[in-house]
């Protein structure tokens, strides 16, 4: 048991251990040195992770992308020309390119030099830019720089570590789903599968005979251990060899196959499908008697043996019904990094194992709660019909992905409402099922859950017709495959009100009163390509080809928003339905920019001549999806959706990409600042290889 628990925490250590070196390859160190009584130096200090390297200030065009300095200027100080190296190494030839250049592996540092306009002391703020390269593998990260000028004149950043183009918006993200997870945790805990085995587990701790309460206690906790390890271990070691073997494009080709693939989602439909008849009374789902009966019999020994088996018949047992949870919450983590999944299953394990621990430690607890009974029949029901609902997404994703239009946004939403619509039926006690009593009169609790769910009901129908539903935006099909939506058609018919009245004012040679605003909408160059398959949110107009939204940007001097998405992306629906929604944010996606939506999980193959072999990782793509993806990941370092990039209609970044971030006045000041840089030629960093 002991190299068991020795194998776990070196996998686990591993594994985080390997996360670091990929996100955060380079430590920074800083020092201010004076040079003059009006000029002072901004010296940074690069620690680099072995086999990574970092590049030089000064770039050649067709090369990586240089290491740069980005601070203003304010009344406390200003920069005098821009970085430059401090380290001295061979030039290195790149013979794909043909290009000379410096890169540093090991140590390296870089001097920015500034002028003092006021005495000290004083802030001194800003980033460094710079991109990390590994065995073909770049990514773009920045170092934030906090320092004071004045109170010494050597300091040292507070060993800060570095973050990636989109780091805090996945920290973000990944809180939203370790929460999700604790609640399914919890929830899993009410399952008629589950719940019976609380007052099992006080009965198997309380014979501890002749035991003190403290060897009584690390029972307890080692039963909670073996639980947590038995749900996470599994999933992690899966992923840690997939990683070790491939690195992160295998692993993310594994987890965008799971994510978006027909046979997977059909195979979570239909799971999904049985557990709700089985949860509905048409028979009884049970593992293997083998199995159990195997682990059952081992529970007698009173070793950490005998509390591991313990663990792993409670595990098995419930399985019948956390196996639905578990795909759940693994399913909505695979979009993110190559973690995600593990962290999310070990938050989902800890709520669950953590009351059985608890009832472990403390047995007496067990006769407050209620009893076995009629109750837990109604909670094995009511999860019927959730099932049902949730099944349906896997269905939806594969339906989008494949383009086969049989879950369309208004057959899936009249599922979900004739679901939901039964449930409540069934909670006021109009539907019974078989060996149900009557339900003669209604509880506070149940009352309560039927004014939530009808209320719930009445929320959904309006989205029959266009309604944007933004709680439900990450579940439901995008609003563009809606056959009736009425919110299109006033769009729609708005603009031609708009286009007619200016036609009438030119033709009358009259200008249009002051105040009346005709803004130009941006106009297409082409008709895009793939229109047949994919669709703008808010009737926007766009293109879903990067080489033809780079062209017309070219054409009409505009630059380019790209937006990283997929099919199954929830928390791409989510930004659509709860950001871009906002009229400041449509004005501005209509007016200035020419939009590009690219798909990087769309199962469309490409004509023959378009497919093509990867840099990156060697694979030939020949998908819409892989192809962009294999964009993504190639020349921004991330394969995290939705990711957001200004460009002009050179390749020039125009900001910072931005991520998954609900924050709409933080994207409306994104949006302005990308147009500002665009329209003063400001970039964020070079052109992209």
């Amino acid at each position: 048991m002991r190299r068991f628990l020795t194998a776990f925490l070196l996998v686990l250590v591993t594994t985080f251990s390997l996360k670091a070196q990929v996100m955060d390859p380079v430590k920074w160190a800083f020092a201010i040195n004076d040079l003059n009584d009006v000029e002072f130096e901004l010296v940074a200090t690069a620690t680099i992770e072995p086999s990574y390297h970092i590049y030089s200030t000064k770039m050649p065009d067709l090369a990586p992308l240089p290491t740069v300095f980005n601070f203003e200027g304010n009344e406390y100080y200003e920069p005098v020309g821009e970085g430059y190296d401090l380290t001295e190494v061979p030039l290195f030839h790149d013979d794909i390119f043909e290009v000379d250049y410096h890169q540093f592996s090991g140590t390296a540092s870089f001097g920015q030099k500034f002028k003092k306009l006021k005495d000290g002391p004083f802030p001194l703020t800003g980033e460094l830019d710079y991109q990390a390269c590994k065995d073909g593998m770049c990514v773009s990260l920045t170092e934030d720089v906090n320092l004071t000028y004045g109170d010494q004149t050597v300091l040292k950043a507070a060993d800060a570590d570095a973050k990636d183009s989109v780091g805090g918006h996945a920290k973000s993200n990944i809180w939203g789903m370790i929460l999700e997870a604790i609640l399914w945790g919890f929830a899993a805990l009410l399952t008629p599968c589950v719940f019976p085995m609380i007052p099992m587990t006080v009965s198997f701790f309380m014979h501890g005979e002749g035991e003190t309460k403290a060897q009584g206690r690390f029972k307890a906790f080692m039963y909670f251990v073996f639980i947590v390890l038995l749900y996470t271990l599994p999933i992690a070691i899966i992923i840690l060899v997939t990683w070790l073997v491939g690195g992160n494009s295998v692993t993310a080709d594994i987890f965008n196959w799971l994510a978006t693939h027909w046979l997977p989602n059909i195979l979570f439909f239909l799971v999904f499908m049985i557990f709700a008849a089985s949860f509905f009374g048409a028979f009884e789902i049970t593992l293997g008697s083998n199995m159990v009966n195997k682990s059952d019999s081992k529970q007698n020994a009173k070793s950490l043996g005998g509390i591991f088996f313990m663990a792993l018949t409670l595990v098995l047992v419930s399985f019948a019904c956390t196996g639905p949870i578990v795909g759940t919450v693994l399913i909505k983590s695979t979009s993110g990094e190559f973690w995600a999944p593990i962290v999310t299953m070990f938050a989902f394990a800890v709520a669950f194992a953590l009351p059985f621990a608890l009832f472990a430690f403390f047995p007496n607890l067990l006769q407050r709660l209620p009893k076995s009974g009629g109750w837990l029949t109604s909670v094995k029901v009511v999860l019927g019909f959730i099932e049902v609902a949730l099944g349906f997404k896997f269905l939806s994703v594969a339906d989008q992905t494949y383009h086969w239009h049989l879950l369309d946004r208004e057959v899936y939403l009249g599922i979900w409402i004739v679901c939901f619509a039964l449930l409540g039926f069934y909670l006021l006690g109009k539907i019974r099922f078989k060996g149900e009593k009557e339900v003669k009169e209604l509880g506070v609790f149940r009352l309560v859950l039927i004014i939530i769910d009808f209320t719930f009901v009445i929320y959904m129908i309006p989205g029959m017709w266009g309604a944007p539903l933004k709680a439900l935006s990450g579940y439901l099909p995008p609003k563009q495959t809606l056959d009736f939506d009425l919110n299109r058609i006033i769009e729609e018919n708005s603009e031609k009100v708009i286009e007619y009245v200016d036609a009438k004012f030119a033709n009358m040679a009259v200008a249009p009163q002051e105040g009346v605003k005709t803004a130009p909408v941006t106009a297409l160059c082409e008709e895009p390509k793939y229109a047949d398959l994919f669709h703008l949110a808010h009737n926007l107009k766009g293109y879903f080809d990067y080489d033809q939204a780079l062209a017309c940007a070219q054409a009409q001097n505009k630059p380019i928003f790209i937006d990283f998405t997929g099919h199954g992306c929830v928390n791409c629906r989510e930004m659509e339905a709860n950001v871009w929604s906002d009229p400041r944010v449509k004005e501005m996606l209509r007016n200035d920019f020419i939009l590009c939506a690219l798909y990087v999980d769309d199962k469309t193959s490409l004509p023959k001549e378009e497919c093509y072999t990867s840099s990156y990782d060697g694979k030939e793509k020949k998908t819409i999806g892989r192809k962009y993806a294999d964009f993504q990941i190639s020349k921004f370092g991330t394969n995290a959706q939705p990711y957001y990039c200004l460009m002009d209609h050179h390749g020039n970044l125009l900001m910072k990409p931005r991520a998954y971030d609900l924050d709409k006045d933080a994207f409306v000041n994104f949006l302005k600042e990308g147009i500002k840089n665009f329209q003063e030629g400001s970039y964020y960093q070079h052109v992209l290889d």
